[in-house]
Parts: C-alpha cells; structure tokens; sequence
C-alpha cells in the first residue's frame, strides 16, 4: 500500500462526511440555499487564490524542472479553469461572479489557509503536497460520486460543476500530487512522515469544515445580534 493510499484510508469517514454533508447532497439533488452558494463562492475565490500562493511557494522549493513546470501548470489550471464552476454557480445564484470577489474569508476558510501556508512555509515539499492534496482529491470524488449517481445532464442546475470536477484534468492533478508524494514518502523519515500525515488529515478535515463554512454561512460575527442588543 502506498502512502497516499494509506493516508486515504485513514482519511475514509472524513471523505464519507464530506459526500453526506448536505450542500454536496443539495448539489447532487440540484437544490442549495442561495445564501449559502454565494457564500461558498466569496470564500473558494479568495481561496485559490491563495492556494495558488501556495503552488508557488512549492515552486520555491523545487529543485527538480519537471516539479517547477508541474506546480506551474497547476497555478494555470486554477487561474483560468477553475472559474468554469464558480461560473455555474454564479448563474445558479444570479448574481455576477465580479460582485463576489475581494471579500474577507470566513473563520473556517481563513484557518485552512493559514494551516497550509503554516507547512508551506514551516515545512519541506512533502508537506506542501500533503496539505494541498485534499483539496482536488475530495472534489474528484465528489464529481465521481455525483456522476454515479446523479448521472446528470444538461438541464441540471449544477451540470458544469458535477462534470468539471469529475473531468480526466482533476484526475490527473490528483494523480500527480499523489505520485509525487508518494515519491517524496519514500525518502522521508518517519518523523517528516507523520508531518505530512498531519497535514493531509487536517486539510481533510477542513475541507469538510468548508463545506459547513459555506452552508450555515459562517461569519465573524459569532455572537448573536439579537443577544447583543438584549444586553
């Protein structure tokens, strides 16, 4: 068993709560709050665009060529192909995708950035791939899933999401984050080994703490107004 395949095991009920959660469920049955779609979109741009950050500080610590024009091609993947979904559910919500940009992050989105630059910046390139790796590995599953089950076609609402993130591009991202990990794995100590263990965990639980992020629509404001006010 490989290292991503066993850090995927161990990561199953976090992956099984991740497909249950009900904003992946509404998009599956084509239904979600649009208060909480908008929400997920000011939150997910602000996102990759740091985690396009992220692809260049491990471009920083690259040594290898073909390591530096793969993170690179990555940062191209994001800038100019992942705003295809982020479309789909600006047209879903109604509202343009340039009114959503440039917003603070919600508490959850902010802390997982800040995990991942934490070993971005703290750690070796191991780390670096096992923070990032979560990320387009739970939405590949997503899309699989969805695509199994929903079978969708273009008359669904969230079509072009479903089918961007089931497409062969987020495969292969997936599948090279995993193999250069993998690779990066058998070099490792056992000590950088539970480094990266705990990196892909806690991106695997944040992932999920996005989704929750986006659903209850969570803000900074964690005290209630109206307690507040009755004060």
């Amino acid at each position: 068993m490989t290292f991503t395949e066993q850090l995927r095991q161990e990561a199953e009920p976090i992956f099984e709560a991740i497909m249950e959660h009900p904003f992946v469920r509404g998009i599956a049955n084509g239904d979600v709050p649009k208060g909480a779609v908008t929400h997920y979109v000011k939150a997910d741009f602000e996102y990759l665009n740091a985690f396009m950050h992220l692809y260049g500080i491990a471009v920083s610590k690259c040594h290898d060529r073909d390591d530096i024009e793969f993170f690179t091609q990555n940062i191209d993947f994001v800038l100019n192909s992942e705003v295809h979904p982020h479309h789909n559910l600006c047209e879903y919500i109604g509202i343009p995708y340039e009114q959503l940009q440039g917003y603070p992050l919600p508490p959850n989105a902010d802390y997982y950035i800040k995990h991942m630059k934490h070993h971005a910046h703290e750690g070796n390139l191991g780390e670096i791939l096992a923070a990032l790796l979560p990320c387009p590995w739970t939405y590949l599953e997503i899309g699989n899933r969805l695509m199994e089950e929903v079978n969708p076609d273009t008359n669904h609402p969230f079509y072009t999401w479903i089918t961007f993130y089931a497409d062969t591009s987020m495969s292969n991202t997936t599948i090279n984050l995993r193999e250069r990990l993998d690779t990066w794995a058998e070099g490792a100590s056992e000590r950088e080994k539970e480094h990266m263990k705990e990196a892909f965990i806690k991106s695997c639980q944040l992932e999920w703490a996005f989704w929750e992020m986006s659903y209850n629509e969570q803000t900074w404001d964690l005290i209630p107004r109206a307690s507040v006010a009755s004060s």
